[in-house]
């Protein structure tokens, strides 16, 4: 039963485990982002040296080395994209009235470049994995890419659940991009089609004439599409599934209680006990050029309306 119980326990612990380093990384101030991206760096080049070397090795421990590094190349796209390094060319919320095609495409300026990189990368596996007996890093990789997809636009047609607690303060502006609604058409769709994929590769996993490492790599695959179809159903079914990661979402209530917005420290909203002058300046650097752009353009705005100007002067804004 090795190659059965210890892939899905596996499976379950690193799935959990890895998901709360990087939830608790991106919450951490922002000057510590170049070194986990290092860290992170480091550990892509390793994993992707994994698959090419295990690409060969059509073994159960085979197949935990390729499941694992498939993971852990995964794990530097979510990092990347949470620490704003690779988002898209949009950094600022959703205008106002946009709908229909116009808001999707300004939707997609926000991951564009996230959706590129993974595309690069996936094309980058299967040039290291080319016929290889152990296809396990590429097809972890795979489900990661389309099942996340599929969570993207379920979020952007509109579910119960958004999620939101996820996002560090520096992404809040994805949030004007969610819908919170009802159950929209695709998420059936995405369940039952998720859902039948998971038992065919299950059924694969104990087929009697399955080798031992075909039997572990079909577990560990099967287990990750559970998994998804179970992230999927928690968009709509009302469990706070941030209970999961409390302890690594702790350095994003720090981090949202020392920075706050530009609007609030423009509006002296966070007083001095809580949040002393190193760290208004600190924070106000961390600022986006835009909101800071946007505040000074709102607050001299005011400035001219107190004093009866019924007009102000023009101002380049470069």
């Amino acid at each position: 039963m090795i190659e059965y119980g210890l892939p899905v326990l596996f499976a379950l612990f690193i799935w959990w485990f890895s998901t709360g380093v990087i939830l608790y990384l991106d919450g951490l101030p922002r000057r510590s982002f170049r070194w986990s991206m290092i860290g992170a760096t480091v550990l892509l080049a390793a994993a992707l040296w994994g698959l090419w070397w295990s690409s060969e090795d059509a073994s159960i421990g085979g197949a935990f080395v390729a499941f694992t590094c498939g993971l852990l190349v995964w794990g530097w796209h979510e990092i990347s994209f949470l620490t704003g390094l690779v988002t898209g060319p949009r950094k600022t919320p959703c205008p106002p009235g946009s709908t229909g095609w116009r808001r999707f495409l300004r939707a997609s300026e926000t991951i564009i470049h996230h959706e590129i990189a993974i595309a690069v990368t996936a094309a980058l596996i299967v040039a290291l994995t080319w016929g290889g007996a152990n296809q396990t890093g590429l097809w972890t990789f795979v489900i990661l890419w389309l099942m996340r997809l599929s969570t993207k636009l379920n979020i952007f047609l509109g579910v119960p659940n958004l999620t939101e607690e996820f996002l560090p303060a520096h992404l809040h502006y994805l949030k004007t991009y969610f819908r919170k609604s009802g159950i929209n058409p695709l998420f059936p769709v995405s369940v039952s089609v998720s859902t039948v994929i998971t038992v065919l590769i299950a059924l694969e996993a104990v087929e009697p004439l399955a080798t031992p490492y075909q039997a572990a790599s079909a577990t560990f695959l099967a287990t990750l599409m559970a998994l998804a179809v179970l992230e999927h159903w928690l968009l709509v079914l009302p469990i706070p599934d941030a209970v999961l990661w409390r302890w690594a979402l702790r350095s994003h209530k720090k981090g949202d209680h020392e920075c706050g917005t530009a609007a609030e420290i423009a509006a002296g909203g966070l007083k001095v006990s809580r949040l002393d002058l190193p760290k208004r300046l600190e924070t106000v650097q961390q600022l986006t050029e835009n909101e800071a752009m946007t505040t000074e353009k709102e607050g001299l705005r005011r400035f001219y309306s107190s004093i009866g100007a019924h007009r102000a002067p023009k101002i380049n804004w470069r």
